[in-house]
């Protein structure tokens, strides 16, 4: 499986979501970085992806997005095969 991270903060509903979606998907463990508790990481999370809300998500080397991207990444058949490795 495919490492997974993401930029979140603790009250995010749409990182809620994500997460629980990448959960139901079998992803056990996300690299959580938390934006509200390390401002620096805001930054990056920018210079990285140029969009300033979260969730971001990575997985693999892949730029997801965020929520949105997440779910319609799943309802199109191509969240698995993502995390799995496969293209």
């Amino acid at each position: 499986m495919q490492t997974v991270k993401m930029y979140s903060t603790a009250t995010c509903p749409y990182c809620m979501r994500a997460k629980a979606l990448l959960k139901q998907r079998g992803v056990e463990t996300i690299d959580e970085i938390r934006v509200d508790e390390q401002p620096a990481e805001r930054e990056a999370m920018v210079r990285l992806t140029r969009r300033w809300t979260v969730p971001q998500i990575f997985i693999g080397e892949t730029h997801v997005g965020g929520c949105d991207e997440l779910v319609a990444l799943d309802r199109r058949g191509g969240l698995e095969p993502l995390l799995a490795g496969t293209p």
